[in-house]
């Protein structure tokens, strides 16, 4: 694929086998940003894990301490006090059976985020092959199937971003947009990459930390010194 001319211009200002301190990263990636609209800033660490074994994969999610500069749209499957806090709480859309109904026959997807009450998943069952491929089944590691439905709308609103390892061991996650100053970004990058290091595998020799880099939605990436993040 051939790059443009802005990606080049932007590609120049990196140093190819640099690695930068994060105040440097997140300096450069507002300068290389160079689409017309506000671009997200995204992470991806590359760590050391053998994602074949059920021990070495992360999956979570977590509230970054400025958001991410993007409000999720959510839908919220449950009955009763939990339905009604969902709605105090502003979700989007709230329902039951009625929701699971409109998704299997409309195929609607009207939302970004799905939380539903643990009495609600037998259910879910049956869209779960139409769900799984689009990352939107509520799963209680990512903290989605849940009886304190008010908690999780206000997460999802906050800003909560979910994460889990790809098979060759990558966890990418948008921290935030290039219009966010510079504190702002590094606080979330701080926050997100401790995340990852508190939840290191017990069983992961050597090396955990392999690779840190940073770019915008098109743009490069910008590699930062993992020696920054005290590995």
């Amino acid at each position: 694929m051939k790059k443009g001319k802005k990606y080049l211009e932007a590609a120049s200002k990196i140093e190819k086998n640099k690695l930068y301190t994060k105040e440097e990263a997140v300096k450069l990636v507002k300068e290389t940003s160079t689409a017309k609209f506000d671009e997200s800033v995204e992470l991806v660490l590359r760590l050391n894990l053998d994602t074949k074994k059920a021990d070495q994969q992360l999956r979570g999610a977590t509230v970054l301490p400025n958001g991410i500069g993007k409000t999720k749209t959510v839908l919220v499957l449950a009955r009763g006090e939990q339905a009604k806090a969902a709605k105090e709480a502003g979700a989007d859309f709230v329902g039951d059976m009625d929701m699971i109904e409109k998704i299997e026959k409309e195929n609607w997807f009207g939302f970004d985020t799905m939380i539903a009450t643990p009495d609600m998943m037998p259910a879910l069952g049956k869209i779960g092959r139409v769900l799984g491929p689009k990352g939107l089944m509520p799963n209680p590691k990512t903290g989605t199937v849940t009886m304190d439905t008010k908690r999780a709308v206000e997460d999802v609103k906050k800003g909560r971003v979910e994460y889990r390892t790809d098979s060759f061991g990558n966890v990418a996650v948008i921290i935030g947009k290039v219009s966010f100053d510079e504190t702002k970004l590094l606080e979330n990058l701080n926050a997100f990459v401790t995340l990852i290091l508190k939840t290191k595998p017990a069983v992961v020799k050597g090396k955990y930390v392999k690779n840190i880099s940073i770019s915008t939605t098109m743009g490069p990436g910008i590699k930062i010194d993992a020696n920054e993040f005290s590995i």
